[in-house]
Formats: structure tokens, sequence, C-alpha cells
């Protein structure tokens, strides 16, 4: 039987592969993964919210990071070990149960959404924060039906809004877009019918890789936080 640390290094090491396979569209991903700055945690199962308070933690500590250091192309990548078998829109209501289920810990430790975005998935300005940071998030699992998205498990990638606006402000934005939707695309045999501009519409839409229909409604949402909420861990660590 694989031992726990064994199972781990071995889901790793298999997104790892995942992501540096030539037909693997996201360059950004690529980068992260060659610069060391991809950071990954192993849980149980997208179905159980049993690892969600560590998985909050470590992200928060992952958008605290980066707010002292903002650094290009770094994401955090959430491994689930089971299950293989979810069907697109199971995949998608696990998924939006593990992130509701973050945030309401996030809010628990005090955490503000990131001013920058909307914290309401029916503005066009939508994105989940944590630890203050914006997140666009992206899901992958064994039958999405974006190859693009097909892992053999159940994963989310949290990637930072801040570092979208860096790229743009250096004018790189554009061309990294082109390039990636142009590798989908090649991929896929066709374009992503779910791909928005941030702004246009929700972001929300795109989380999960299915194709939604026109009237879909995120079962998601965030209350403001409670300014007297306790956060015992976030004390330790000198913050607030």
């Amino acid at each position: 039987m694989f031992s726990e640390k064994s199972i781990s290094s071995r889901l790793q090491e298999d997104l790892e592969d995942f992501i540096l396979d030539s037909k693997f569209p996201c360059v950004g991903a690529k980068s992260a993964l060659r610069k060391g700055q991809l950071t990954t945690y192993v849980a149980r199962s997208i179905e159980s919210a049993w690892n969600d308070v560590e998985i909050q933690d470590r992200l928060m500590q992952f958008a605290w990071t980066y707010h002292e250091q903002p650094t290009l192309f770094t994401s955090f990548a959430v491994i689930f070990e089971q299950p293989d078998d979810l069907s697109e829109a199971e995949f998608e209501t696990h998924m939006w149960a593990r992130l509701q289920s973050l945030t309401a810990k996030d809010d628990w430790r005090g955490q503000r959404p990131d001013p920058r975005v909307s914290p309401d998935p029916d503005d066009p300005h939508f994105a989940l924060s944590f630890g203050g940071e914006a997140f666009f998030v992206v899901g992958l699992h064994p039958n999405a039906s974006r190859p693009a998205r097909r892992f053999a498990h159940p994963v989310m990638v949290f990637n930072l809004h801040d570092q979208f606006e860096q790229l743009r402000q250096q004018n790189r934005y554009e061309k990294l877009r082109e390039s990636i939707l142009a590798r989908d695309e090649e991929l896929a045999g066709g374009p992503n019918p779910m791909l928005a501009r941030h702004g246009s519409i929700s972001e929300a839409r795109q989380y999960s890789g299915r194709q939604v229909p026109e009237g879909w409604s995120c079962p998601y949402h965030r209350n403001e936080p409670d300014p007297a909420a306790a956060d015992p861990l976030g004390a330790l660590e000198g913050k607030s």
C-alpha cells in the first residue's frame, strides 16, 4: 500500500508531468513549474471538508507571501486524491462546495475580500478572494470535456489576479493570452465557448470548465466578514 507521503508525492509528480506535457496549452503554468513557483497541497476528497481548514490556511499564507513580494508565474494547486469518476456537473457542485467552505474560513480568519474585485458572483468584476488577494480558479478532473482540463484527479488551481495586472502593465498579457488560446484550440479542435474577458461577464462561469447554460446561477455567496472575528492562527503570525 502507498503511504500518505508517497501518495502525495506521486500525485504532485503526476500533475507536474501533466503540465510539462508538450500539448498542455497554459504556458504560464509551465513557467510557474519550471521556476519552482507552483505550490501544491494534496487533500483527501473534493466531496469532503476534511482538509478545508488547512487548505484555507495554506492559501492565505500563499496570498500574504505574494503580497509582501509579488512574483510573476506563481500558483497554488490543491490536488484531491478522490473521487475519479465525477461527471462535469458533479465536479462543479463539489468544487463550489469547497470554495464556499474555504471562503467561510477566510471570513472567520478576519480576511477581507480584495477591494479591486467584487465578491458578488453575478458581478462582471467578480473574483474569489483569500488572504486579501483575488484569485481566478481553474478546475481539472478526469471527465472534463476540454482536454486541457482533463487530469486523473480533481484539482483546483488558484491563480492570482494581480499577476494578470502585472503582465498588462508590462505589455505581455495579450501575447501570453493569445498563445494559450491558440494552443488550447489546437488541442481541443475548437475554441472554448466559456472564455470571456474579466469585466465583460462573471468569471465564475469559467472555473469548473463545464459549458454552463445561459441562465446558470452560481451556488456561492460571500458575507461581510465579522470585524470582531477571532483569528488565533493569524495572531501567532502577527497578522490580523
